[in-house]
């Protein structure tokens, strides 16, 4: 019987790639991937704990799985990620469907869990076993051919931020060898990728020392820079931190560096921020947005907003206000806070609900509003579209502009791959839409 290997992934991008990785590792053994979930002999959740709700929502899809298998031999069901580093124990307890929990930094042991895999022997692997599990995907090629994609360059996080829970999920700091980047960079691009977006939980902490040199994430951005076929670079997500004057640079010296940045406040009030344990200052994080604008005017920057963070007052969010008010966010993502079992934070006395959610729906008007006016802006205007695949049910193209808007219109399929001109003509809060600008057209 053919083997064939489904993935649902959930959250961030590191579990986007993580999901391609194991995929070019089961075939290895002979498991195939398949796009239709009903048939799949391993069906593996690829999961996040950032978001609320995030355990329930593991057990709420195992119970889709059930449904969906109930008259057909039931697969290999395998939690893996973030959720199931954090609650292992308790999910082979509670649910007696789930076969394997197993955590981000034990992928390498995926081939051998399968190949030993016998029904009714339960198994969790959740070892931080992160340096062997770069040192096995090394050897294995990233078969990655979208125009568009992930390399993770860093895992992990030293930053202990009190409600947040990837220390414990993730594990400590870790930077992969420079060498092994760009040989996995030289991969991607040999296979196609036109756009690579550099990935970690801190990716601009990469630090790494190699041949006696210390090599950091402005190294990785101008070496990338030497690759002819490659046409943009993007990283995230950053902490303001770890914006250091040499990244910065790159930002006049590169040209293929995107001038979008997503860099995570979290408060506009430095009482917050401590309460937090960010180990930022509101004032810090302006010098370096002030030093981006001024090394690069068209540079654009998204955030990440906790509201209603336990001793927040109203001064503390009318300060998170006036932040966002002076930067003009282009694109955001804000949440009530929501507590986080192990963290600092998840100890704390919550905010009343009617009062959070009154913040939340006023801070969102403003982030839509600025948001909505950035897209407003390109109206009327041709910008340079990286074409990365085919909207099947509209019979549209979609592709992204230089500040990561999505913009959708009708071409060639033979256009995928390619920077071309589009002219926009209407937009909405999440996409733009416009149609090819042939006057202006040109060759990636």
């Amino acid at each position: 019987m053919e083997k064939k290997i489904f993935i649902k992934t959930f959250g961030c991008q590191m579990n986007e790639y993580d999901s391609n990785r194991i995929y070019d590792s089961v075939k290895k053994i002979g498991f195939k991937k398949t796009d239709k979930h009903e048939e799949a002999s391993c069906y593996i959740l690829n999961t996040c704990h950032i978001r609320d709700k995030a355990k329930e929502k593991v057990y709420h899809e195992v119970g889709r799985v059930k449904k969906l298998y109930r008259k057909k031999n039931k697969p290999i069901l395998i939690v893996a990620g973030c959720v199931a580093q954090a609650e292992n124990e308790e999910m082979l307890k509670r649910e007696p469907y789930i076969d394997v929990v197993i955590g981000p930094q034990s992928y390498h042991k995926i081939n051998e869990i399968l190949e030993n895999f016998k029904e009714k022997k339960r198994k969790e692997e959740i070892d931080f076993d992160t340096i062997q599990k770069f040192e096995y995907f090394d050897k294995i090629k990233n078969t990655s051919n979208k125009v568009s994609s992930f390399l993770t360059v860093q895992e992990g996080c030293d930053k202990f931020c009190h409600f947040c829970v990837v220390p414990f999920t993730r594990g400590p700091e870790y930077s992969r060898p420079f060498s092994k980047i760009i040989n996995e960079a030289e991969d991607l691009i040999k296979n196609g990728v036109k756009e690579i977006t550099l990935i970690g939980q801190n990716v601009n902490a990469y630090h790494h020392e190699e041949n006696s040199k210390i090599y950091k994430i402005s190294n990785l951005i101008n070496e990338l820079e030497k690759f002819s076929e490659l046409e943009r670079i993007r990283y995230t997500t950053s902490h303001p931190r770890d914006m250091t004057d040499d990244l910065i640079d790159c930002y006049s010296t590169s040209k293929k560096l995107m001038p979008f940045l997503h860099l995570p406040i979290q408060s506009g009030s430095n009482k917050i921020l401590k309460l937090m344990n960010r180990k930022h200052t509101v004032e810090q994080y302006l010098d370096v947005f002030n030093k981006l604008k001024k090394i690069n005017s068209s540079i654009e920057l998204s955030s990440d907003f906790i509201i209603a963070y336990p001793g927040e007052t109203e001064e503390d969010y009318n300060d998170t206000i006036q932040l966002i008010k002076k930067i003009k966010f282009i694109n955001s993502f804000s949440f009530i806070f929501s507590p986080r079992p192990g963290t600092r934070a998840s100890e704390l006395k919550l905010i009343d609900d009617e009062i959070s959610n009154d913040r939340l729906k006023n801070l969102q008007k403003i982030l839509f509003f600025q948001q909505m006016e950035m897209n407003k802006s390109f109206q009327n205007k041709s910008v340079d579209v990286l074409v990365e695949n085919e909207i099947k049910e509209q019979n549209k193209l979609f592709g992204r502009n230089k500040y990561l808007n999505s913009v959708i219109f009708k071409g060639d399929k033979k256009n995928i791959g390619k920077t071309i001109k589009v002219k926009i003509d209407s937009c909405n809060q999440n996409s733009l839409f416009g149609i090819i600008d042939h006057n202006n057209m040109r060759a990636a």
